[in-house]
């Protein structure tokens, strides 16, 4: 067998695999539904990397109104909190906790939910030290810029994910 000749068997078969096991790259999702309305600000940093993961994913996917939509992704109230973990013998502060809730729901365009209410938490650690107040400042700062990615890329595999169940205009 020429060499040209299996190579190219290796690679028909090396793709077969890939493709029988399921894979798909990262980033690439399939949604459940056909439209979707985004109901979150456009300025908002979660709100721009969704619209901007969404549209990689699927450019028309995305409605400009939510009488347009199938699928209303409606945000409730963030919540950010920063909680002292371990306090060292001199009574300062050594571990801290950084906490991240994002609630939010699925509805349909009547507002009935199709998805039930949902949250992602987030929680990373991160130690203190006095003596390097600006080295852990900025640690906290890309702590929390991972926690809003993080939380982007769990929305996306909810959102492929979610068994939306419909309700009938009839009933």
């Amino acid at each position: 067998m020429p060499a040209a000749l299996r190579s190219l068997v290796l690679f028909a078969a090396g793709t077969l695999l890939v493709a029988a096991c399921g894979f798909q790259l990262r980033g690439s999702y399939s949604f459940p539904f056909e439209s979707l309305y985004l109901s979150i600000a456009d300025y908002s940093v979660i709100g721009a990397q969704l619209r901007r993961s969404i549209k990689a994913s699927n450019p028309n996917l995305l409605v400009a109104t939510a009488s347009e939509a199938q699928v209303i992704f409606v945000p409730g109230n963030e919540y950010r909190d920063r909680v002292i973990l371990t306090v060292s013998g001199t009574g300062r502060v050594s571990e801290l906790r950084l906490r991240y809730l994002f609630p939010y729901r699925l509805t349909d365009n009547k507002g009935r939910d199709v998805v039930p209410p949902a949250s992602v938490e987030l929680v990373r650690d991160l130690t203190y030290d006095d003596s390097q107040v600006l080295a852990k400042q900025q640690e906290e700062s890309l702590l929390w810029r991972d926690m809003e990615l993080d939380l982007v890329q769990q929305l996306m595999r909810r959102l492929a994910a979610a068994k939306p169940v419909f309700v009938d205009a009839g009933t």
